[in-house]
């Protein structure tokens, strides 16, 4: 048995029918997704197809606008809402949010899509599980974003000295903060940003097959309460699946509200 949209190495009954009827826990290469054609695998076309979902999501929200909404224009406003309101004029202030509020509220978007995919049955595989889209977003995207806009607002000095000189502090101790400050603006940051989607949609995932797995195991291969306790592994299954949905709102939301926040710090001219 294979669950739907995993790779052909997540297979419990062959493999443990190979194994001596022994328990094979998933791990790290059941993400590593085999190419479907011509090198093109499954979490590519899931990203394409998130960027439509989106676009079509708001293409019809907006088609027929009305002052009173309806409950599909009301979800779209609501969205909207959220990164407008919520994250960019909050984060980066309201005399200079309007310009970013296209890049956060896709931003948002994008990442809550690919978050969701891993509990939409059939797909069941989030695409920020694998490190490189959360990593091109942050280094590709968000990175420059920030710096540039800084850099415009106060020009190249002007703008090292902001971020690595806080006013207040004695000269002296810049000689440390400095490079910490540094490190952690121009390094740490847009790392953290994407390791942290990362991290959390790959370990909800784990679990999520390390129960189902381990369930389906001991349902065909256990004795007497062994079965029993393979109904609670589905039945964790299932709970872990509703807090896995909340932990994916969360994950876009934060992705969101830490780039704001970023490109806030950058156009602050104290910190």
């Amino acid at each position: 048995m294979r669950l739907p949209g995993e790779p052909e190495g997540v297979q419990l009954s062959t493999q443990v029918l190979a194994v001596g009827e022994e328990f094979e826990p998933p791990g790290a290469r059941d993400f590593d997704l085999p190419a479907i054609f011509a090198g093109v695998t499954k979490p590519m076309l899931l990203v394409v197809a998130s960027v439509v979902i989106i676009a079509l999501f708001f293409l019809l929200s907006t088609r027929k606008s009305q002052l009173v909404p309806g409950k599909f224009q009301f979800l779209g406003e609501s969205v909207y809402n959220i990164g407008r309101n919520t994250i960019a004029r909050e984060q980066i202030g309201a005399k200079e949010f309007r310009p970013f509020v296209p890049l956060i509220v896709s931003l948002f978007t994008f990442v809550l899509v690919n978050n969701i995919y891993g509990i939409v049955p059939v797909i069941q595989f989030p695409t920020m599980s694998q490190i490189g889209f959360p990593l091109a977003l942050a280094l590709l995207v968000v990175y420059p974003v920030y710096h540039f806009v800084g850099i415009r607002k106060f020009g190249l000095g002007g703008y090292l000295k902001n971020q690595l000189f806080p006013p207040g502090a004695p000269k002296l101790v810049y000689l440390l903060l400095a490079p910490i400050e540094f490190f952690s603006k121009f390094v740490v940051n847009p790392l953290t940003l994407a390791v942290r989607v990362f991290a959390a949609m790959f370990a909800g995932h784990m679990l999520i097959l390390v129960f189902a797995l381990s369930g389906e195991f001991l349902l065909v291969y256990g004795d007497g309460l062994l079965k029993a306790v393979a109904g609670l592994s589905f039945l964790a299954v299932i709970a872990i699946t509703f807090l896995e949905a909340l932990i994916m709102s969360i994950q876009a939301y934060i992705f969101a509200l830490l780039s704001a926040s970023y490109i806030g710090m950058a156009l602050a001219a104290d910190h």
